[in-house]
Formats: C-alpha cells, sequence, structure tokens
C-alpha cells in the first residue's frame, strides 16, 4: 500500500476520546521493547512519526495514527514492563480490554512477538486471551533482521509451537530494517480493514513543511 498521508492524531485514555468518525481501526499489541513504533515507520515509510525512546514502558495511552484519511492505526501500551506498578499495568489491562471488547472499529490486532525469543509468559496469555474472544488477529514476529537467515525457520517454529498456531492463522516475520514481511503485512492489514490498496491517495504532504503531526510514543513498549 502507498501512503501519502500519516499523522499523529491523539493518546487516548477513555472511548470518548477516540475517534468518531467510523473509520477501520488496527490495534498494534505487545511487549515493552518489541519494537511497534519501528514497525509503524516502515509501513508508512516515514523515520519518526511514531517515535522510538531508550526509555520503555513510556507509551501509557492509546495511540491514534491516521494512514490516508482511510484508517487508523492504534498502538497500545507495552505489557510486561516490569518497572510499572501493578495498579497501572492493571488500569492499562482494563482500558485495553474495553477497547478490544467494545469497539465496533476495531478490525484486526496485531500482536507482535520478538522473533529472537521464544514468545514469554504474557505473549502466551494475551494471544490465549484474544483468541478466546475471537477477535481477527495476525502475529508478527518483529527483528527477523537479527536472525541468521539459516536460523529463521526455526526461531518460527519455536513461536509458532508456543502460541499454539494452526497452519490457517496469520503469521507474518518482519524486519523494520529491512522491510522484510512488509507487503505482506499490508495486504493482510487492507484485507481485513476492507481497504483498496490500490485506489488513488492524495498528493504526497510535504513532511518539511510539517504537514503532519508527530507524537511522543516511543519504540521500547
Amino acid at each position: 500500500m502507498k501512503v501519502n498521508q500519516s499523522e499523529f492524531i491523539i493518546s487516548a485514555v477513555r472511548p470518548e476520546q477516540y475517534p468518531d468518525d467510523g473509520l477501520p481501526e488496527i490495534a498494534l499489541a505487545g511487549r515493552s521493547n518489541v519494537g511497534k513504533s519501528s514497525l509503524i515507520n516502515r509501513l508508512i515509510n516515514r523515520k519518526n512519526l511514531a517515535r522510538t525512546s531508550s526509555t520503555p514502558g513510556k507509551t501509557q495511552q492509546l495511540n491514534y495514527y491516521k494512514i490516508n484519511q482511510d484508517l487508523y492505526f492504534v498502538d497500545f501500551p507495552g505489557y510486561g514492563y516490569a518497572k510499572v506498578s501493578k495498579e497501572q499495568r492493571f488500569a492499562w489491562g482494563k482500558m485495553m480490554e474495553k477497547y478490544l471488547l467494545q469497539r465496533d472499529e476495531l478490525k484486526l490486532v496485531m500482536q507482535m512477538v520478538d522473533m529472537r525469543h521464544e514468545p514469554s509468559k504474557d505473549d502466551k496469555m494475551m494471544n490465549e486471551w484474544l483468541r478466546h474472544h475471537g477477535l481477527p488477529l495476525v502475529v508478527v514476529a518483529t527483528k527477523m533482521d537479527k536472525i541468521p537467515k539459516t536460523r529463521r525457520a526455526k526461531h518460527i517454529k519455536v513461536i509458532k509451537e508456543a502460541l499454539g498456531l494452526r497452519s490457517g492463522d496469520l503469521f507474518v516475520p518482519f524486519s523494520s530494517e529491512e522491510g522484510l514481511g512488509k507487503e505482506e503485512l499490508w495486504d493482510i492489514i487492507t484485507r481485513h480493514a476492507r481497504v483498496d490498496k490500490y485506489a488513488p491517495v492524495e498528493e504526497e504532504a510535504d513532511h518539511e513543511a510539517g504537514e503532519t503531526v508527530q507524537t511522543a510514543g516511543d519504540d521500547n513498549y
């Protein structure tokens, strides 16, 4: 999909803050430091719309990014960050649960896991919860470029077995550095959002003129 427009809209914590224009929404969920901001930036061909940071757990809201006036990426707070208090983790969990179960505009959840490691307990719990509630799901294994090509198949097998994925489940190995998996992931996104990825879009925004807005999100959640 060719992205000519992308902008940060809002960091929301309550349903009344969510956009009300009815556009389809694609949620991104994953552990701290899994690389969600880097994935967003690679998908939209921008370096820093979703800013990266060395401080895990920084994002504490649902960050909305509008893409081509067609859909939203909704970036979730990262789970599994130890330095966040139990009270804060509980509050985040309730916010995300309410969104996932009640948001009609939600069309797909991208659960991101680090391809270098076996899925964590939190990864497994999130995957089980999403599947239990029948939410549309694609598992995205990030940081593929960090794994030698000869070992990637083994790492993919470990992830699929740990999460109990079956042959028909959606799974995309991805590299934000090299762009591997980008087209496959866009195909899945546009199919679920029912967006024509070949539809004409408005003339490309002049990023240097400041026509897009940047957010204070981070890459370590």
